[in-house]
This record gives C-alpha cells, sequence and structure tokens, in this order.
C-alpha cells in the first residue's frame, strides 16, 4: 500500500501562487508516476499534471504554462507550484500514483490523496 498525503492549499487572490505537496509513504518503491488531478465545483475530476520517475513531466492544458510539477526523491514528495491563479482553478486538488504512468493519466489510478482545497478569490 502506498499513503499519500497532500497539503498546501488554500485561499489566494487571482494572481497569486500557491505550492501543493504530495508526501509519500509506504510501498513507494512500486510507483512509476505521480500526479495532481482537480475537481471543481460540480464538476468532474480532470488531470493537472504528472511525473514519472525518471523525471518526464507532462501537462494539461487546463494549467500548461501556470504550473510547474517536480519532486524531491529524497522527501518522496511530489510539488505542484500554481502560479497567476484564477478563480476557475477553484477546485480540491488530488495527488495520485500508479506503477504505470498511462493509468495515471487515465485518471484510474491506484493510489489516491484525500485533497486539498484550492480557492482563488477573484
Amino acid at each position: 500500500q502506498v499513503q499519500l498525503v497532500e497539503s498546501g492549499g488554500g485561499l489566494v487572490q487571482a494572481g497569486g501562487s500557491l505550492r501543493l505537496s504530495c508526501a509519500a509513504s509506504g510501498l513507494i518503491f512500486s510507483i512509476n508516476a505521480v500526479g495532481w488531478y482537480r475537481q471543481p465545483p460540480g464538476n468532474q475530476r480532470e488531470l493537472v499534471a504528472t511525473i514519472t520517475s525518471g523525471g518526464i513531466r507532462n501537462y494539461a492544458d487546463s494549467m500548461k504554462g501556470r504550473c510547474t510539477i517536480s519532486r524531491d526523491n529524497a522527501k518522496n514528495t511530489v510539488y505542484l507550484q500554481m502560479n497567476n491563479l484564477k478563480p476557475e482553478d477553484t477546485a480540491v486538488y488530488y495527488c495520485a500514483a500508479d506503477q504505470s504512468g498511462r493509468q495515471l493519466q487515465r485518471g484510474v489510478a491506484s493510489y489516491w490523496g484525500q485533497g486539498t482545497q484550492v480557492t482563488v478569490s477573484s
């Protein structure tokens, strides 16, 4: 089993920045890809970004150019730096992980965190 714990969410004004963290524990050697999803109010969950164990990054159009995903292997933590936030970025942000990068990008990852709320005020 793998446990994922997100942190770093909160309330921010439009144009501001936040950095989300996802700390992994447990059988982390089984993970090859970690990513961030978000679920805006009343909408379906959508992919934001993923990163593989080899450092390959993939960004969805939703926040491309305004976010950066990175990882600190020594801390078993993946980060999502979000800049120039907009009210439409308001959502619960989830960390997800899987052995398969393809499964992760399809939204059927094996492991999910509990989510962290990001609210962007106008």
